[in-house]
């Protein structure tokens, strides 16, 4: 066992606590990040496998007027390539532009639910006005990012403020789930679930329908999405930053101002960023020496957290083809959204699937996999084909293909409790190929070279994310942390003396640019005190 002394500990090595290095370490500060893998990038990674490269965890970037500013500010390199959205339904499927994203989704709606096209003009006014929005937010590079702001930045910073704050009103008010919102514009079930189905369970309208901006601004790194994760890690170290990996923080002493790994090591901090799991920090928080009046709005937080769950989980199957890329650029862009029946899922995630998990004890294979079925004949898919982007991440001839769709944590638990999770998860896979080869790659699965597959409890394990979530906390009940962005720069504050949040369970809704600006905050206060 070792002691070591650090003024800033970070512990977790996803975007949020690579950014907050990032940051510290250019101030000069003296900073140890600490990651419980043998690399960092958290939900943002690639790996290899027989010369084809794949994207564990986001298919693309979203840009948000975060990323560029943000590498130029750290005088990073790195070529992104474009990465345009498809959306398909059944055999009807569009390329999405900035131009004509909105007008082609109206059509394409129009095309499946004529009996619906009144209902789908009011659905896609509303899509647009907050599309306008998003455009409004991401106009500009974002303030925090520019650090040399000269005249024609400050001009046009001062024209875009008055509507970036108009804006920040209104999404305020849109939280409504989608689900219920679109509710109120139709009632044609089956288009309500098509255009919901795509987000996670009761998602904020505002970020819901925002997507359709979001699918316009994604960006690609060459080489796979981990190279940005690698080029911020690479940074760190050029600015004297420490990373140490491979190290799991199974105890945290706010009094004595310590983390213990599971090897019992001690590290000292004067202040500790928590950019892993929230739910973990409280459990293994050791409140010894605080005075109890200290420590009560501490184990307020831990009950209140400790209630709640992360958001929906996705499970993803990636596939090697024998295959050229040809065959699959001739139905989409190389980011595919995909249903293989206008249906929609309806019940079969909401009630049916929480009755499967209630009564899993009584359930026989068979009718959970009847329900596995009917699920993923209905869901929506995201497909991603990484070589699409950058040719090099497959070999010659061949094709690397990302297969996802959400799926519920709850349930993979009950089976892997009932010794069947291997079983389960060869049947998963098998309904997830003959789906998309009885549909939009008829002869996928006859040319499978390989197949290997993620689920929420691997992700779980994996990453260390309760729930297997991927976006923080579920939005079916009241989020337990900041959801407002006016406030977000609090989002990083924690009862806990010397102690900030970071990442995905910091702020709701969740995503890549809110985990890099949760960094970015924290690591601002942390230098503003020293100064």
């Amino acid at each position: 066992m070792s002691k070591d002394n650090h003024r800033t500990i970070i512990v977790g090595g996803g975007m949020s606590g690579i950014t907050a290095a990032v940051y510290l370490a250019r101030a000069g500060h003296d900073v140890l990040l600490l990651e419980k893998n043998k690399e960092c990038g958290g939900l943002l990674n690639s790996f290899q496998r027989e010369g084809f490269t794949f994207d564990a965890g986001a298919r693309s970037i979203l840009n948000a007027g975060i990323i560029h500013p943000m590498l130029r500010e750290l005088d990073i390199e790195l070529e992104f390539l474009e990465s345009p959205v498809s959306i398909g339904i059944e055999n009807d499927i569009i390329n999405l532009t900035p131009e004509n994203a909105v007008d082609e989704y109206r059509k394409l709606l129009e095309r499946l639910y004529p009996e619906s096209a009144e209902d789908i003009k009011v659905v896609i006014s509303k899509i647009e006005s907050i599309m306008k929005d998003m455009q409004t937010m991401y106009k500009i590079d974002n303030p925090n990012f520019r650090e040399q702001k000269d005249g024609a930045y400050l001009k046009q910073l001062l024209g875009w403020l008055p509507g970036f704050i108009r804006v920040l009103g209104r999404m305020g008010k849109q939280s409504e789930p989608v689900e219920s919102y679109l509710a109120k514009l139709t009632s044609n079930q089956s288009l309500i679930d098509i255009i919901a189905q795509h987000f996670f369970k009761k998602t904020p309208t505002s970020f819901a329908l925002g997507y359709f901006y979001s699918y316009t601004d994604y960006i690609y790194p060459r080489g796979g999405t981990g190279e940005l994760p690698k080029a911020l890690v690479q940074k760190i170290i050029e600015f004297g930053g420490k990373i140490q990996t491979e190290t799991e923080i199974t105890g945290v002493n706010p009094s004595e101002k310590e983390v213990r790994d599971k090897n019992g090591n001690t590290y000292s901090y004067d202040t500790l960023i928590w950019s892993a799991d929230l739910k973990t920090l409280y459990r293994i928080l050791e409140l010894n020496n605080f005075e109890e009046k200290d420590s009560q709005e501490i184990l307020e937080q831990k009950e209140l957290l400790l209630s709640k769950r992360g958001c929906d989980s996705v499970y993803s199957l990636f596939v090697g083809v024998d295959a050229p890329l040809e065959e699959f650029s001739s139905k989409s862009n190389g980011h595919f959204f995909y249903t293989p029946s206008k249906q929609g899922l309806g019940e079969t995630h909401w009630s049916e699937l929480d009755s499967l998990i209630e009564n899993f004890e009584t359930k026989s294979k068979d009718d959970i996999l009847q329900w596995l079925d009917k699920y993923c004949q209905l869901t929506t898919y995201e497909i991603s084909i990484p070589a699409f982007r950058d040719p090099t991440l497959a070999p010659n001839g061949k094709t690397g293909v990302e297969i996802s769709m959400l799926f519920e944590y709850d349930l993979l638990k009950k089976v892997k409790d009932a010794n069947w999770y291997e079983e389960f998860q060869s049947e998963v896979e098998n309904r997830m190929l003959d789906v998309l080869s009885n549909s939009i790659y008829p002869s996928l699965r006859d040319k499978v070279l390989f197949q290997s597959s993620s689920t929420p409890l691997s992700i779980a394990k994996i990453v260390g994310t309760s729930e297997g979530a991927i976006v923080g906390w579920s939005y079916l009940s009241p989020v337990p942390v900041v959801d407002n962005l006016r406030k977000i720069p609090s989002s990083v504050l924690t009862p806990i003396p010397n102690v900030y949040q970071t990442g995905q369970w910091a702020y709701s809704p969740a995503g890549l640019p809110t985990a890099i600006i949760t960094g970015w905050n924290a690591a601002q206060k942390i230098i503003k005190k020293k100064k």
